[in-house]
């Protein structure tokens, strides 16, 4: 698994620093919101000829690791005034 969160980068020049695959002008985000609206991984790599398959694994590994991390706490009590 760390091996595909190499593919993970940031570059302060690319893309304002936000996590991007490998370097290229492809973010993470970009990748998973493709993904929640229902692309299939096959739609992607056609339409991303330079990405592979390992990277649509990374983007979805990267923002697991992101969300296991999270803290949670009460929601309700923190919306009261």
């Amino acid at each position: 698994m760390k091996e595909l969160l190499e593919r993970i980068t940031f570059d302060k020049e690319v893309l304002c620093g936000k996590p991007i695959i490998r370097g290229l002008r492809i973010s993470v985000d970009m990748i998973l919101e493709l993904l929640a609206k229902g692309a299939s991984e096959e739609e992607i790599l056609e339409d991303y000829p330079e990405l592979k398959k390992e990277d649509i694994k990374a983007a979805l590994l990267y923002a697991h690791s992101i969300v296991a991390k999270e803290e949670v706490f009460d929601r309700i009590a923190s919306l009261k005034p």
